[in-house]
């Protein structure tokens, strides 16, 4: 797991290859780093136990009514939460952490990713696009 610390981003690329079976998301480097060594991990110790994933599927049926396509959609499309995009922008670097039901940057709570691109450049970006979630034009 050390070695992932200073792997190039091709190499967490190619680990996520290997490891998982399918192309890497086109999330941050901390979120691949976190992710590979948890599967690391995984693969060594064993995954969760059935009671531990029986209780995190009745915590998500709470969530979303029992709707599986929902469930996926959300699992799919947001970084868990802890999560830390980093974007540079004219020169500095921005630091968001992904929360449960919100994002935080400098202290702020903010509903939308867009509404912190906004504050940091001043323009309408797509808050996905702005901190490198989704390629513009709608595309993953």
């Amino acid at each position: 797991m050390a070695a992932l610390q200073t792997a190039t981003a091709a190499e967490l690329k190619e680990q996520w290859r290997v490891l998982f079976g399918k192309e890497p998301p086109p999330f941050n480097r901390p979120y691949l780093v976190s992710r590979l060594s948890y599967r690391v991990q995984e693969l060594a110790y064993g995954g969760l136990k059935p009671e531990t994933r029986k209780r995190l599927e009745a915590l998500g049926e709470q969530l979303d009514g029992g709707n599986i396509v929902l469930r996926r959609i959300r699992a799919d499309s947001r970084p868990l939460p802890g999560t830390r995009l980093v974007r540079e922008h004219d020169g500095v670097q921005h630091v968001v952490t992904v929360r449960a039901d919100d994002f935080e940057y400098e202290g702020r709570s903010y509903q939308s990713l867009s509404a912190i691109a906004r504050h940091i450049t001043g323009t309408r970006w797509n808050g996905w696009v702005f901190f490198g979630l989704r390629q513009p034009g709608g595309g993953t």
